[in-house]
């Protein structure tokens, strides 16, 4: 069987290592010109960093993230929500690692171009449209760079992972218009800061109307800093009328997000100055898609953000992308035809990650905070008097299983 990945993604390279692994063969296409570093941070949760362990690529993940080791959810004064251990703090036989987007995309990359020789990966293709037959599935590219025909390829499956503007899903939902925007900008930045907490820790203050995202993604500059990503969201527009395709991502500018950052409050931490020496930031808005009704059309599917765009809540979004790699993989792997594998594959992950889109747009595990605020918005004395900690466990454990990174789920699969 050889399949054809468009898209070099999180979940496009991982997907490119699980089926080699299971002796499939895959040629992944990415329209970029060349794989760069480029994005902020992510989060991704143990039961997609076990997924990535088996491709054996944990001693990679710390050479360049940063193993989270406790999460806060506070208020927009620094008042704490809730507060947990994860990773191996909690129990986990695997961490959980905040990271540079780019720097995760180059591992992967890297250990594809290894693993299956550089020819695996062909930069600076852009899909112009495939054609699909009983025998198989044909797709065609041109040189992105020049706008020249680049090449055709053959294969048994094709597989789009070709992000929230998917041009393997427009193919089969024209009609599908632009993605779904909640009205929230976000800020992103990472800058070398001073550690805190305890170095490896992450903090969410704020609901979904204005947030603040703060955690280590990286070694710093000296031992007592770390690359630090920050996040500023804030519900400023109109949902009905979403921003242009041309505007998703642009550089920020500091009398935009200034006068938000300026809400909240972080023991410890001088959010306008982390800001502030932030040389280079990025606007964009939030957005999804609603769920659809399939995403597999005979030899063709869909995987990752193509599938199931999210709003990033909960850290799940490149999680989801890596758990569909695996999924796709092992359905393959176990079909007698591939036609079959792909709705086998579908039919696992469609739901899933329908439910969880749904969950996002409600805030996921961070509605807690939305919970808190709506009950005492001008900050509390003592939390429990505001919401028992029965209730706002709930909250947060109740996503946790919807999503599939409960403490036992995860280290069944471990074991």
């Amino acid at each position: 069987m050889n399949v054809i990945i468009v898209g070099g993604g999180i979940g496009g390279l991982t997907a490119a290592l699980m089926l080699h692994r299971r002796g499939i063969g895959v040629t992944v296409f990415e329209q970029a010109p060349e794989v760069r570093e480029v994005g902020v941070g992510i989060n991704t949760l143990p039961h997609a960093i076990h997924e990535l362990a088996e491709l054996d690529l944990l001693p990679a993940l710390d050479a360049v993230g940063i193993r989270t080791n406790e999460l806060f959810y506070m208020n927009r004064f620094g008042q704490t929500v809730w507060q947990e251990p994860r990773g191996l703090k909690a129990g986990f036989k695997v961490p959980q690692f905040s990271i540079h987007r780019g720097a995760l995309q180059k591992l992967l990359y890297d250990a594809v171009v290894k693993r299956l020789g550089p020819d695996a990966v062909r930069t600076g293709r852009r899909l112009l449209g495939f054609i699909e037959d009983e025998g198989g599935v044909t797709a065609h590219f041109a040189d992105s760079r020049w706008g020249e025909q680049g090449e055709s390829l053959r294969a048994d499956v094709l597989v789009g992972a070709d992000g929230i503007h998917s041009r393997v899903r427009a193919h089969f939902y024209p009609d599908q218009g632009p993605p779904s925007w909640n009205g929230i900008k976000m800020w992103r930045g990472a800058v070398d800061w001073p550690k805190f907490l305890d170095g490896d820790s992450m903090i969410i203050a704020g609901g979904m109307q204005a947030k603040l995202v703060l955690y280590p993604i990286a070694a710093g500059l000296r031992p007592d800093t770390r690359l630090t990503n920050w996040v500023v969201n804030v519900r400023i527009g109109d949902p009905t009328q979403p921003p242009q395709r041309e505007t998703w991502s642009r550089m920020g500018r500091f009398e935009d997000v200034l006068p938000f950052a300026r809400r909240f409050q972080v023991p410890g931490i001088d959010v306008i100055s982390m800001i502030k020496k932030t040389e280079t930031f990025w606007e964009y808005p939030m957005c999804d898609r609603d769920a659809l009704p399939h995403w597999t059309h005979g030899r063709v599917t869909l995987l990752g953000d193509a599938a199931h765009p999210m709003y990033p809540v909960g850290s799940n979004g490149a999680s989801q992308a890596i758990l569909d790699a695996r999924c796709l993989a092992d359905c393959l792997l176990r079909a007698d035809h591939p036609r079959h594998g792909l709705a086998q594959y579908e039919a696992e992950r469609l739901p899933k990650t329908a439910e969880i889109v749904a969950l996002n747009r409600l805030g996921g595990p961070e509605r807690v905070i939305d919970a808190v605020e709506e009950l005492a918005p001008h900050g509390f004395d003592e939390i429990e008097r505001v919401l028992s900690y029965a209730k706002r466990e709930a909250i947060v454990r109740s996503y946790a299983g919807k999503a599939g990174f409960t403490q036992a789920a995860v280290n069944s699969k471990a074991s």
